[in-house]
């Protein structure tokens, strides 16, 4: 579980942990969270994503080909395979690590447009750290549901 050390409820939740394992005689961990000072943007459309399949609802892996690639980004994404054997022709999607930097940047600023625009679910910059931030503890903390 990640803590945020600037919501009183997160030190709540932490200091009852931490008393719980040592009245309980449990081993545990304690570490440090390194805050990055950017955000990649591999490690950054996959938060953005989570947080997105997070708020609509649905699995990331769902959001991830159902959103982001074929309804707002399907002209980079897109792309037609042609089996060897059949010869049958289907579309196919490109993986997030086959694209450019720059085709990953206009995908990502997309997704964040379509995301504001039509679903109503605020995606934050890359730079906006203090944001950043929370989302990864929201999104971490709810992982086993996404």
């Amino acid at each position: 579980m990640l803590y945020n050390p600037e919501k009183p409820i997160d030190i709540k939740r932490a200091v009852e942990k931490f008393n719980y394992f040592v009245k309980h005689n449990k081993v545990f961990e304690l570490s440090a969270k390194k805050v990055p000072k950017t955000y990649p943007q591999l490690k950054y459309v996959h938060l953005i994503m989570s947080w997105f399949a997070w708020e609509y609802g649905e699995s990331v892996e769902y959001i991830k080909l159902e959103f982001f690639k074929k309804l707002v980004n399907p002209t980079i994404f897109k792309y037609e395979f042609v089996n060897r054997k059949s010869g049958e022709i289907r579309d196919e999607y490109k993986s997030l690590a086959d694209l450019t930097k720059d085709e990953l940047s206009i995908a990502i600023d997309r997704f964040r447009d379509y995301s504001s625009k039509e679903a109503g679910i605020y995606l934050p910059e890359p730079s906006d750290l203090a944001f950043m931030r929370e989302l990864e503890i929201q999104v971490k903390n709810v992982e086993h549901l996404l």
